[in-house]
């Protein structure tokens, strides 16, 4: 059984329609759009399983600088009702992909995201901490590389209107930039 807090029609660019939420108790899935700051102790307790012996959580966080210019805040959008149903794929993907995970949750902030704080979380819980380990990032690969999230970065001493739109997969896990012609594919 599915639920959502926002009907799929409602108008997907109207901050107040949001939170956007997806729970497949069934599934132990939780998938979440939001305007508001991230709650870790809700995305942790969406994925609680008594055949867990693993929590892992992510949380990847608007940092003060990017390639040596200071950072003034981030700002996301995205298509909702797409990004919802790509979650939805990744999220039960994982089940599939990795032996032993009990639940999976992703949760992604939308709006404008200040230094230090959480513009996604992640949380897989597995019955072993190495399967939830890769299964975690796993899904924030997937997440960069699919999801309709949309991110503009704005700098200290410039006009918001001169921020600049990155696409997530522009650069891998270790910020190097990614040319197009490299992306990396599904399996890799």
């Amino acid at each position: 059984m599915s639920s959502s807090t926002a009907p799929s029609d409602s108008n997907p660019s109207d901050p107040s329609t949001y939170p956007r939420q997806i729970h497949l108790p069934s599934e132990n899935i939780y998938l979440e759009l939001t305007y508001s700051p991230l709650d870790t102790t809700t995305i942790l307790s969406h994925i609680s399983s008594p055949s867990a012996g693993a929590n892992i959580l992510f949380l990847g966080t608007t940092r003060d600088t990017f390639d040596s210019r200071p950072v003034a805040q981030l700002s996301y959008s995205a298509y909702a009702p797409l990004a919802l149903k790509t979650l939805t794929t990744i999220a039960r993907d994982t089940f599939d992909r990795f032996e032993g995970i009990k639940g999976v949750s992703i949760s992604h902030r939308l709006g404008t995201v200040p230094v230090t704080e959480a513009s996604i979380a992640i949380a897989v819980s597995a019955a072993h901490r190495g399967p939830g380990w890769r299964a975690a990032e796993d899904v924030l690969e997937r997440c960069k590389e699919r999801l309709e999230v949309w991110k503009r970065e704005e700098f200290v001493g410039e006009e918001p209107e001169e921020g600049e739109w990155r696409a997530n997969r522009d650069r891998d896990a270790s910020g190097r930039r990614v040319e197009a012609s490299s992306s990396s594919k599904e399996g890799e």
